[in-house]
């Protein structure tokens, strides 16, 4: 399966970078590119991407408010994109609320060229970019200034023991194979409770549910 990218980034350069380095790996093809957020609203509804990488500072229409109205309800596309927000160590506050929006992970704007390849086919294939250490930290920190989600108890409630434990390590950016080491259970298991996890606490991937859990209080920051 080919995965259709569209790029958004205000500078020139960088999106034709990302667009040369992307084409040149099998099943992955550019469809489009944006100079700014409006841009991308538009180009997505009319391209139907798989996959958005998204700048966070951009004219006209920032990439955080791009990223809410094409994930948010009622957008005029075929199929959900999954995004990727382009970000610098300065300004994580902001891709916080890119994640809450329902974003799949970040990428540091200066990160190699296969780990930019890497992303792209990890949330394309409907998993989440949380595997870097800095991922955890930004959501962590973010995590503690923000209040307390009142309307997650009752989804938390619905919980069992073994999957708020599973939950709590998917918290902490653990992977199903650490997750499985911990508890002591097969992989195969684990996957089956983080699908079961997901479904209950209203989260769309990973990063939604590893969001969930400190905005309940369910994990703490370090």
């Amino acid at each position: 399966m080919t995965i259709d990218v569209l790029i958004a980034d205000d500078q020139a350069m960088v999106r034709a970078g990302f667009a040369a380095l992307l084409d040149a790996h099998d099943g992955i093809r550019v469809t489009g590119q944006a100079a700014n957020g409006a841009e991308a609203v538009t180009l997505s509804a009319r391209l139907d991407p798989d996959v958005i990488l998204m700048d966070v500072r951009m004219p006209e229409l920032d990439g955080i408010e791009a990223a809410k109205r094409i994930l948010g309800p009622g957008y005029p596309a075929a199929k959900v994109p999954r995004i990727i927000m382009l970000t610098t160590f300065d300004i994580d506050d902001y891709v916080y609320d890119a994640l809450q929006a329902g974003a799949s992970g970040f990428l540091l704007k200066d990160a190699l060229p296969e780990d930019l390849v890497h992303a792209v086919r990890v949330v394309a294939a409907g998993d989440a970019l949380l595997a870097p250490s800095v991922t955890r930290r930004m959501i962590a920190q973010f995590a503690a200034q923000k209040p307390r989600a009142s309307h997650g108890a009752a989804r938390l409630a619905e919980l069992t023991e073994r999957e708020r434990e599973v939950l709590v390590l998917i918290g902490h950016g653990r992977s199903n194979s650490e997750i499985a080491a911990t508890l002591f259970i097969a992989e195969q298991t684990v996957k089956t409770h983080v699908g079961k996890v997901l479904a209950k606490v209203g989260a769309r991937d990973r990063v939604q549910a590893v969001i969930f859990a400190y905005d309940t209080g369910l994990v703490a920051p370090s």
